[in-house]
């Protein structure tokens, strides 16, 4: 089954153009799966940066709701940049996903428990972006589990 999930024809001269760098190994459908799931998260982070830094009222409610304030939105905000830029690197696109993942983890949790799914007549927005980031982030950090030093350091720790 040679050539299954690979980029051919056409497409293959124009990914490999001479803006990008050539390599020997071929751009696989899990690649682009990736590179997609990659961004379409990054984009739902920064997209949200805005209001978290302009102090919309909307961010400004959920933060003080959550008891986080001020100083919760904002390094909130800074971490979830952080997040989103090493995602668009690949080789710390896992490290990006697993920022995601912890950052996303407690925003459900407080849309869970103290906002609930709705939060100021966005008609669960926000918690549905959630949920999102979550499935991405966990599709990012499978795909790129093996470019982290986590599967080494799991090895090591059982040998």
């Amino acid at each position: 089954m040679e050539g299954v999930g690979v980029v051919s024809g056409p497409w293959q001269s124009l990914i490999r153009s001479p803006q990008f760098p050539v390599t020997n190994q071929p751009i696989t459908t899990m690649k682009i799966l990736s590179y997609l799931v990659r961004f379409a998260v990054a984009i739902i982070l920064l997209q949200t940066l805005y209001f978290k830094f302009t102090a919309a009222p909307e961010s400004v409610y959920i933060f003080e709701k959550t008891g986080l304030g001020d100083a919760g939105r904002i390094g909130t905000g800074i971490v979830e940049l952080i997040a989103a830029v090493l995602l668009f690197v690949p080789r710390t696109a896992w490290l990006g996903a697993l920022i995601a993942l912890g950052l996303i983890s407690g925003a459900i949790f407080f849309h869970l428990t103290k906002l609930g799914i709705e939060v100021m007549g966005d008609g669960g927005t926000l918690f549905y972006l959630a949920l999102a980031v979550l499935v991405g982030s966990l599709i990012v950090l499978l795909l790129e589990w093996k470019n982290s030093p986590l599967p080494a350091l799991l090895d090591r720790r059982t040998a």
